[in-house]
């Protein structure tokens, strides 16, 4: 069993930047590809950022340029790195864990709030 923590939201302005991180428990996530999902106010929880275990990364057309996912298998811990933040990135961010990029998620975190204001 994996838990996952994720911490860094918090309110920022139009043009900002937040660093989000999700600690895992349980054992190690170093095989498991992680990934950052969002569900805004109203709409469906969609990708943000996924990251393999090798380091290959896949993004969100909305986050390309903009955000950053990155790990530190050492520390169990998978960070999003978000700049040039808009309003329409307001959302609850989840961390999730994966065995595969095929595979269904496996484990979700309880999500972090970002609220960008204008």
């Amino acid at each position: 069993q994996v838990q996952l923590v994720e911490s860094g939201g918090g309110l920022v302005q139009a043009g900002g930047s937040l660093r989000l991180s999700c600690v895992a428990s349980g054992r190690t996530i170093s095989r498991n590809v992680m990934g950052w999902y969002r569900r805004g106010p109203g709409k469906q929880r969609e990708l943000v950022a996924r990251i393999g275990s090798t380091g290959t990364t896949d993004y969100a057309d909305s986050a390309k340029d903009r955000f950053t996912i990155s790990r530190d298998n050492a520390k169990n811990t998978v960070y999003l790195q978000m700049n040039s933040l808009k309003p329409e990135d307001t959302a609850v961010y989840y961390c999730n864990a994966q065995r595969s990029w095929s595979m269904p998620s496996e484990y979700w975190g309880q999500g972090t709030q970002v609220t960008v204001s204008s």
